[in-house]
């Protein structure tokens, strides 16, 4: 009826995009916006992907831009640095990170040093992309978190999203970088359902690399996260909430670099931290950030000392029940936070 009268309506301001959706539609417009992106990795291109991240990509693009590689992470990943120092620029997907052990020689001596060691003359702008982490009921080699490997290493940036807007956002900005990024994305999220805003909606919409976003506000703990993680940190703060705690929930975004200012402006706000992370404990991202956090003016600030909630410190086990107690739960950043406050 109001069409009838020559009323315009408006579209939502917000729609629901799932994180598989976000990272096509980032990898789309990048495609069309840049004639040197191409994308390349095992069965990218006709399969559409193993996990339907390229869908459509290789009938709309074609061979030259959507390119199918044999099984051999080392081969393909130093063709895409080559690719990367002759002025393309590479998204190099793997099919796991997992399997990136084959090809770190490539990331992290071809890819992250060059630039330092050729003084600034040579750029490898190259994304190196897939899911990171454990899946679920995939055991031990495959569902490691690399994290903590890459974020150790100057040279690149490591970026962790965790919503559809963090997808799409930071992939972007990855692919436009003239450094070599690791985006670690997180197979059980692919998916998930989340708003995107209309401005997310843009083809123009990144998120710059190197910034936290606060996902909840809160008073009396910070809480700390990244990847799928962030989810069970949404829900740990709900549950608290109703016991009188009110939780700051932090989406770290980005592993290196940190945004280590904006934990630092909660915690002094907070007075109480909380890390929460799916990877080992020893050397991980969260001990990273306590460290940081200590050698740093936010330290005076804590009433108690930092609490980290970690994936186990074994390899992770076939069995579910065995799994399911490896990785973080709702129940343990809810006991985690008491512990932080002594409660």
């Amino acid at each position: 009826l109001q069409q009838r009268r020559g009323l315009r309506l408006s579209a939502p301001a917000t729609i629901q995009v799932t994180v598989r959706d976000a990272l096509n539609q980032a990898l789309d417009e990048e495609l069309e916006r840049d004639e040197r992106v191409f994308l390349l990795g095992e069965e990218v291109a006709q399969y559409d992907g193993a996990y339907k991240i390229s869908r459509g990509l290789w009938k709309k693009y074609g061979d030259k831009r959507v390119i199918d590689t044999p099984i051999s992470e080392m081969g393909f990943a130093g063709i895409a640095v080559g690719a990367a120092m002759a002025g393309l620029r590479p998204v190099c997907e793997f099919m796991t990170f997992n399997f990136s052990m084959q090809a770190i020689d490539q990331v992290i001596n071809s890819a992250a040093k060059t630039c330092y060691m050729s003084a600034g003359s040579i750029a490898v702008p190259i994304v190196f992309r897939g899911p990171n982490g454990a899946s679920a009921g995939v055991a031990a080699q495959h569902s490691q978190c690399f994290a903590a490997w890459y974020g150790h290493c100057p040279g690149l940036k490591v970026v962790s999203p965790w919503s559809a807007e963090d997808a799409k956002g930071l992939l972007k900005a990855s692919i436009r970088d003239d450094n070599p990024v690791v985006v670690l994305e997180n197979e059980l999220l692919y998916g998930v359902p989340f708003e995107m805003s209309e401005q997310a909606q843009s083809k123009e919409f990144v998120i710059p690399i190197g910034k936290a976003k606060i996902e909840r506000q809160g008073t009396h703990v910070t809480v700390v996260a990244h990847s799928r993680p962030v989810g069970h940190c949404i829900e740990a703060a709900a549950v608290l909430s109703k016991e009188g705690v009110e939780c700051e929930v932090i989406n770290l975004r980005t592993i290196r670099p940190m945004d280590i200012e904006t934990v630092e402006a909660s915690v002094v706000k907070t007075n109480h931290l909380v890390t929460v992370e799916g990877g080992w404990p020893q050397f991980g991202v969260g001990a990273e950030i306590c460290a940081r956090i200590m050698e740093g003016p936010a330290f005076n600030y804590l009433d108690a000392p930092a609490v980290r909630v970690t994936g186990a410190d074994v390899p992770m086990p076939y069995a579910k029940i065995l799994e399911d107690n490896c990785i973080p739960q709702v129940k343990d950043i809810v006991f985690a936070v008491k512990k932080a406050l002594n409660i």
